[in-house]
């Protein structure tokens, strides 16, 4: 059984989430979705999650929403949430936030786009805002979308420049840090809590990215969990 029969309402929402993801990710790869800015790739993403919230419900009383630009307030700071996917069921709440990036070679105006350093730092803070909002509680879960067109940034031949601080090619792992190395003339500082390992695939000519935080706690669960693993002490007959 897959995560997305779960009976666990709040497990087949995270798995929409990702499910959804691979959907619009292979339409735009094909060319079936054309994305040439964030507006566009939070509509059209929202609209293929909408499509899939009847397959997810298995009982009359689930209730499933999604609102863009959620406004709330973090830290004393008003912030607007990409995506807010709400749940509830037999009087529980799920919320997943999701914060969207979009980065093309071509602005929508027609344009080169410049400022990698400013995206590539605007990825590390968008988990920073994730992190934050399930601290505070007003998400159950967070979830970052990325998807941009630049081989170098997924596959670089160099880390020279002090924008790869915000390490963001395949397969870097980062986290639990402080990040504080100026972008754009810019003072930055922030700190993330969880460890990341950020995996890019490729459809047609774009790379896409979904990536959400472990905690050492999480870690250590998924550690026991794997085959051949079990605790030591009395319960696992380890008497010494």
């Amino acid at each position: 059984m897959t995560l997305i029969e779960s009976d666990i309402f709040s497990e087949r929402m995270r798995a929409a989430v990702s499910f959804a993801w691979g959907m619009f990710s292979r339409k735009v790869g094909s060319g079936m979705l054309p994305i040439n800015k964030e507006a566009s790739m939070q509509l059209q993403y929202a609209y293929v999650l909408q499509q899939l919230l009847p397959l997810i419900a298995f009982h009359d009383e689930e209730c499933y929403e999604i609102e863009l630009e959620t406004g709330v307030k973090v830290n004393g700071r008003g912030r607007e949430i990409d995506l807010l996917f709400s749940g509830s069921f037999q009087g529980r709440e799920h919320k997943i936030a999701v914060e969207m990036k979009c980065y093309r070679t071509l602005a929508s105006s027609g344009g080169k786009r410049g400022a990698t350093d400013i995206f590539m730092k605007d990825v590390y803070f968008d988990l920073y805002l994730l992190e934050r909002y399930v601290a505070s509680g007003v998400a159950s879960a967070g979830v970052s979308l990325v998807m941009n067109d630049m081989d170098r940034l997924i596959h670089p031949t160099a880390k020279d420049a002090k924008c790869w601080h915000y390490d963001i090619s395949q397969g870097a792992i980062f986290g639990p840090d402080r990040f504080d190395t100026p972008i754009g003339g810019k003072e930055v500082d922030f700190s993330l809590d969880k460890r990341y390992a950020l995996n890019w695939r490729r459809f047609g000519a774009f790379w896409f990215l979904e990536a959400e935080g472990t905690s050492c706690e999480d870690r250590l669960i998924a550690e026991r969990a794997k085959p051949g693993c079990r605790p030591a002490g009395p319960e696992s007959g380890d008497n010494g």
